[in-house]
């Protein structure tokens, strides 16, 4: 016989806590800084119809907490440079960088991931300014040779 599952859900308005702009946790004493909480919240991140949330399980419970973010909740945190590009994310997945799907807006750098809109840390994006050229008021990235024009959104 399976045990049922307890589900608690949070909705974001009663959330403790949000992500800035810049991918940073925080709760009402500023700003989280004990590595292994912040890790453990950027891989907990899901996303469902109602938008993203914090998850777990413990025993029989199953708890999804709703939390506000600043811009996104998706940030590239970690370039590899290998045979290709991989992006790493806050959540801990890895893909592939598309140079295609790189958008810019405002000062920002992004990268559209299936559906999801993703943010550039400045770290990350610091690892791949050397590839990055601007010319004729138009962004690039250089990537194995070949040179794509980054879409610009305003």
């Amino acid at each position: 016989m399976t045990e049922a599952f307890t589900e608690i859900v949070i909705p974001k308005e009663k959330a403790v806590f949000w992500l800035d702009k810049n991918g940073c946790w925080h709760n009402d004493n500023g700003k989280f800084r004990h590595k292994k909480i912040i890790d453990f919240f950027h891989a907990s991140i899901r996303k469902d119809k109602n938008g993203y949330y914090l998850y777990q399980e413990n025993n029989n419970c199953r708890e999804k907490v709703y939390f506000h973010y600043e811009d996104t909740a998706l940030f590239v945190f970690d370039v590899l440079k290998k045979d290709n590009m991989i992006l790493s994310l806050n959540t801990g997945r890895r893909v592939n960088l598309n140079p295609e799907k790189l958008i810019i807006q405002g000062d920002n750098l992004y990268v559209h991931v299936e559906e999801e809109r993703v943010k550039f840390s400045e770290r990350s994006l610091m690892k791949i300014s050397d590839l990055l050229e601007f010319e004729n008021n138009q962004y690039f990235i250089k990537l194995d040779d070949k040179r794509y024009r980054l879409q610009e959104v305003r």
